[in-house]
């Protein structure tokens, strides 16, 4: 019986699943083709692609912190700073360099206000190294860590990634190497992001994929 019962758990949440995702339309969602290979394991993927200068980056970013905060244990979430230009390596640099040096969670919000609120200029290493240094970072030690092979290497994947991805535009939310949400809102944009990754997870299921 409490084998039946399993059975009949796992077909409702199925069902449910299913239901959440087919309400999408080609409106609230882009397929990528073709699909980009995701890391071994159970898990759904999200990646967030953005842009430090990017406006609407800045505007999605308090509610993205709220999303993170309550995401399914099924679901892992990793950021790629876009690259559709040279103009936009410095930031794809700090944002790797942080990571580096272990300063991202601590300052992935502020280098952010610092240039949509407070108007800092980061467009050259210079500005950025005197910023973080106002900021708690050795400024020396993140400038010699900016020019490593280390980061040069993850800036240049990120730039490869973002052609792959087939990205238009940022803030892009990548489902699963498949689907990029879309939405006239950041709201209906996170709404469309969580049925995408039911759909996900119904199609990993299906697949028997671990």
């Amino acid at each position: 019986m409490k084998f039946l019962s399993t059975l009949a758990a796992l077909a409702v949440a199925g069902f449910m699943s299913l239901s959440a995702s087919a309400a999408l339309t080609d409106k609230d969602y882009r397929e990528i083709k073709p699909a980009q290979a995701t890391e071994p394991g159970s898990k759904v993927e999200v990646i967030e692609f953005f842009w430090y200068g990017c406006p609407h980056c800045f505007d999605l970013e308090p509610k993205l912190k709220k999303w993170l905060a309550s995401k399914p244990d099924d679901v892992i979430f990793k950021r790629v700073p876009a690259i559709f230009r040279q103009s936009w390596v410095p930031g794809a640099a700090t944002y790797y360099t942080l990571e580096t040096m272990g300063e991202l969670e601590r300052l992935h919000g502020k280098v952010f206000d610092a240039i949509h609120i407070e108007r800092q200029a980061f467009n050259d290493l210079g500005a950025i190294s005197t910023w973080m240094g106002r900021n708690g970072v050795d400024s020396k030690k993140f400038e010699e860590t900016a020019k490593s092979f280390a980061v040069a290497g993850k800036v240049q994947r990120a730039q490869q990634m973002s052609a792959a991805y087939q990205l238009t535009g940022v803030p892009a939310l990548v489902v699963d190497g498949k689907y990029i949400a879309q939405g006239g809102s950041f709201d209906a944009m996170l709404d469309n992001l969580n049925a995408l990754i039911d759909r996900a997870r119904g199609e990993r299921a299906a697949s028997g994929k671990k």
